[in-house]
């Protein structure tokens, strides 16, 4: 009964084949002692010590899946009583234990509610806590409402409620290609039963298509006003947020060689930031955390075994420690000849 419960809960993040894709219990707990508080607040350890809608929404994807149900109350108490405080029921996204108020700025970030909602929806089929699969319905439905945007015969996810509209920005509507989280929208769409979700998935599919045609990595920020470019005011960059694309696009089986070419190509030398136009490195990333992303399309791709020292988890900050558990999970699962 156990490996089923542990199948469910992993087809929810788009793991549909027979095993199931659990972290690790031992790499888990590493990972919670570092990161996560006794009262349920993630920690970005490098960026002041806040926390903010997209830590939350990790740190309830990883307890699901690691099968940590005390950690995940914990989590979902936390952002339920200190960041679900908008009128709209979404997520205020930055929270910082120095200030007074602890919410810093109330404004939603449309991927940390995606993650909050699917995490939700992953817990409550797991567990069979249908409060947890409700909470999650809202926030999807509130989210489908303050942020999907029609427009040209497409839906796009909007980065936030405000700030990025053709109303609010010379160049909008401005999206952030790294907050469509693949595996998570044909979750929302199952737990609402709105197609809209699909219809997110695949606009960005095809936005990441056509900047591979124009062999362009996509940027952080990006305009969609016209032909897609880099946004105003935001360096013209594949930075920390672009960088976990590759990523969400191999956990949710979408990863085609030449929607990650452009990735793989900036890459060559090593994960970095990279300035879109030039595709030249900015700032190496050597953290194993990030080197892991590159080994993970190389191991789809080609089949190329991951390096010995990128498959042992020790944290070292919260980012590049997130990204490598979601990355060995999705490889332990989809990709174990590479491990």
């Amino acid at each position: 009964m156990k490996w089923m419960v542990a199948m469910l809960a992993a087809t929810f993040f788009g793991f549909v084949s027979g095993a199931h894709a659990d972290v690790p219990a031992d790499a888990w707990n590493l990972y919670r002692q570092k990161f996560v508080t006794a009262e349920g607040r993630v920690v970005d350890d490098v960026n002041g010590g806040i926390s903010h809608s997209e830590s939350q929404g990790y740190g309830l994807m990883l307890p699901c899946l690691a099968g940590d149900r005390a950690a995940f109350a914990s989590i979902f108490a936390f952002t339920r009583t200190e960041l679900l405080i908008r009128d709209d029921g979404l997520a205020a996204w930055r929270w910082d234990p120095k200030a007074n108020p602890h919410v810093t700025d109330i404004n939603n970030a449309s991927d940390g509610d995606l993650l909050i909602a699917a995490a939700l929806a992953c817990a409550g089929t797991r567990w069979t806590m249908p409060s947890y699969t409700a909470a999650g319905r809202q926030i999807a439905n509130a989210l489908a409402k303050a942020a999907l945007l029609q427009r040209g015969g497409e839906t796009w996810l909007m980065p936030a409620a405000i700030g990025f509209s053709e109303k609010e920005r010379s160049d909008g509507p401005v999206i952030n290609p790294s907050y469509w989280v693949f595996e998570a929208f044909p979750v929302l769409a199952k737990l609402t039963g709105d197609q809209s979700w699909m219809q997110v998935q695949a606009s960005g599919q095809k936005l990441l298509d056509e900047l591979a045609k124009r062999k362009m990595p996509a940027p952080d920020w990006l305009s969609i006003k016209a032909e897609p470019k880099p946004a105003e005011g935001f360096p013209p960059q594949l930075s920390y947020n672009a960088i976990r694309i590759p990523l969400y696009l191999l956990r949710a089986g979408l990863g085609e060689k030449a929607r990650l070419e452009p990735f793989r190509q900036v890459w060559a030398d090593g994960v970095a930031v990279v300035d879109v136009h030039s595709g030249k490195p900015v700032e190496p990333l050597p953290d194993a955390g990030y080197r892991i992303l590159s080994a993970a399309m190389a191991c789809a791709l080609d089949g190329t075994p991951i390096p010995a020292e990128l498959k042992t988890f020790q944290p070292t900050a919260y980012y590049p420690s997130t990204l490598q558990l979601l990355s060995l999970s999705m490889l332990s699962e989809r990709y174990p000849k590479c491990m």
